[in-house]
């Protein structure tokens, strides 16, 4: 199942079943199932309080994954900054909706297995966006 809930922000204009068949046709190109995802979109502030007692960064990002996958099966709960998304649009040259549609996608890449610590990663990560983003 796929959950998409806020925390201190309004509910970004997405089609939740037409973003969840993407999520899950995504996952089965990795042979994955999609158990329990949840998406959970927040404000820059709260993102930073999550970043500060999870993850020990103080600095905000766009989002954030804790991933409780078992074998085959992806399940965890991805955080998004709508703030970061946003400031990430206009820095790129992107609509909001490009912009969250990648972050999205880059939150169950990372649950997929996909990593992008370093440049090699990063390339990989992002040809596999852009190959998600075309299928939806």
């Amino acid at each position: 199942m796929i959950t998409y809930n806020t925390i201190n922000v309004e509910m970004p204009n997405i089609v939740e079943a037409e973003v969840s068949a993407w999520v899950k046709s995504t996952a089965a190109t990795y042979n994955k199932v999609v158990g329990d995802i949840n998406y959970i979109f927040v404000d820059d502030e709260t993102m930073l309080d999550i970043n500060r007692r999870f993850i020990g960064h103080d600095y905000y990002t766009d989002h954030i994954g804790f991933d409780y996958s078992e074998d085959d099966a992806l399940s965890g709960d991805i955080y998004i900054s709508l703030d970061t998304v946003k400031t990430n649009a206009e820095k790129f040259g992107a609509t909001f909706d490009e912009e969250l549609r990648r972050v999205i996608i880059h939150g169950l890449l990372h649950l997929c297995g996909l990593r992008d610590k370093t440049d090699e990663e990063r390339q990989q990560m992002q040809k596999a966006e852009d190959k998600a983003l075309k299928a939806l």
